[in-house]
């Protein structure tokens, strides 16, 4: 997995990238076809912003959550990943793939 994490107007300091990581496994642990995440951490005069976008298989999934406290927005910006992750997951691990001929025809 890639990781990418930019700052636009703030610093990213080792613990903010350590905090984000860290958060970022509780996500990946979930599913294991991702193959790179670019995470974005903004300020904007009294808003924090944080936005990712996670690379799976045959989609880009993006997220983006802004708050007063950045910490605050990066946790909300992992529990919106998490849902959508676990979407993705649902629906992709849901399709019914069972063939005519194993399937009972009784009549």
């Amino acid at each position: 997995m890639n990781l990418n994490i930019t700052g636009h107007h703030v610093e990213v300091s080792p613990a903010i990238r350590e905090y984000v990581s860290n958060k970022l496994d509780r996500v990946i642990r979930h599913f294991d076809n991702v193959t790179s995440v670019g995470v974005i951490l903004s300020v904007e005069k009294l808003k924090q912003k944080a936005e990712v976008t996670l690379h799976v298989r045959g989609k880009d999934i993006y997220v983006e959550s802004d708050d007063v406290d950045l910490y605050a927005a990066i946790d909300a910006m992992i529990d919106k990943l998490d849902r959508q992750v676990m979407k993705y997951k649902q629906k992709a691990f849901d399709h019914n793939h069972d063939a005519l001929k194993h399937q009972s025809t009784e009549l």
